[in-house]
C-alpha cells in the first residue's frame, strides 16, 4: 500500500530545513505566526500529524507510526536532513524519529515533553470532545456550550474549538479524529524509546509553570541523550510557545543556528 503524506504548509526557502510538528489536538495552523519567523533562517515545514488537521484520518495512532510519518514526508519532499521541534506529542514523535533514523536529523528541540510515561491527565478534555452530538451543533457557539459542561478554563476551550470546523454539507465537526486519539490515548502517553542512544544535539525546553519536565526526568533524558541540553522559560506552561512567543524562538534559534 503506498503511504499517505502528511499535510503541511512549507515557508521559507533556504539551504536548511526545519520541521515543526504540533502536540495532541493541535495543528499546523498553531505555529503559523513563529512558522513565518522561523522561515527567515529555514525552509520551515508545518506539519499536521496523522488524525490531525488537514492529514489523513487512519484508526492506527502510535508514536512510531508518526515518526515512519515523518520519514515518507521527508523522502516525498526530498528532505535528505532536517532539524525538528516537536511539542509535546509531537515531542514524543521527533524522540521516535530521531532514534530511527538519526542520519536524517540534523538538531532537535523537544519542547515541553520527556522520555517517560505519563499518567493520565486528558480525560477531561476527552470526555468533553465525546459529549459534543454534532447532530444538535448549529454554530461554533453550539459546539463550545457542550465543551462547557466540562472545562471551564476558556483558553482550553478556544484552543480545542480551533479544530472545530464547518464540512461542505453544512454540518460541523473535528478536524481530529477524535476515536483513534481516544482509543489510542493511554499508549500515547507512554514512553516506547528503544534501549537506543541518539548522540546529536538536542534541546529539551520545558515551560517553567509545567510539570512536564521534571528535575528527576534529567537521569533519564541522557540516558537516551546524552548530549542533551535542559532548559525551561520561566512564566510559561505546557504551552510554552504561544504563551512565551518571543522567549521560545530566540531560545530556540541560538541553539539551532550556533
Amino acid at each position: 500500500m503506498e503511504n499517505q503524506i502528511l499535510f503541511s504548509k512549507i515557508i521559507g526557502d533556504k539551504p536548511k530545513h526545519l520541521i515543526i510538528l504540533h502536540g495532541l489536538f493541535g495543528m499546523l495552523d498553531n505555529w503559523a505566526t513563529l512558522g513565518k519567523k522561523f522561515g527567515e533562517y529555514f525552509t520551515t515545514h508545518l506539519v499536521d500529524a496523522r488524525n490531525h488537521g488537514r492529514s489523513f484520518h487512519i484508526d492506527e495512532m502510535s508514536h512510531k507510526a508518526m515518526a515512519d510519518d515523518l520519514y515518507h514526508y521527508m523522502q516525498a519532499h526530498k528532505v535528505e536532513k532536517s532539524s525538528f521541534i516537536g511539542h509535546s506529542l509531537g515531542g514524543k514523535a521527533v524522540m521516535e524519529f530521531a532514534m530511527k533514523y538519526p542520519e536524517m536529523v540534523d538538531k532537535l528541540i523537544v519542547a515541553d515533553m520527556s522520555p517517560k510515561d505519563y499518567t493520565p491527565h486528558h480525560q477531561a478534555i476527552l470526555k468533553a470532545l465525546n459529549s459534543v452530538d454534532f447532530s444538535q451543533v448549529e454554530n461554533r457557539g453550539d459546539a463550545e456550550d457542550f465543551l462547557k459542561d466540562y472545562i471551564k478554563d476558556p483558553a482550553v476551550r478556544m484552543f480545542l474549538m480551533k479544530s472545530v470546523q464547518r464540512c461542505d454539507e453544512g454540518k460541523y465537526a473535528y478536524k481530529f479524529n477524535l476515536k483513534s486519539l481516544t482509543e489510542n490515548y493511554n499508549d500515547l502517553i507512554t514512553n516506547h524509546l528503544p534501549d537506543k542512544i541518539f548522540n546529536g544535539e538536542v534541546l529539551f525546553l520545558g515551560g517553567g509553570n509545567s510539570s512536564y519536565i521534571t528535575d528527576p526526568d534529567t537521569i533519564l533524558i541522557k540516558k537516551y541523550f546524552p548530549q542533551a541540553e535542559i532548559k525551561h522559560i520561566q512564566g510559561a506552561g505546557h504551552w510554552l510557545h504561544a504563551e512565551k512567543p518571543d522567549e521560545f524562538l530566540e531560545i530556540c534559534l541560538n541553539f539551532l543556528l550556533k
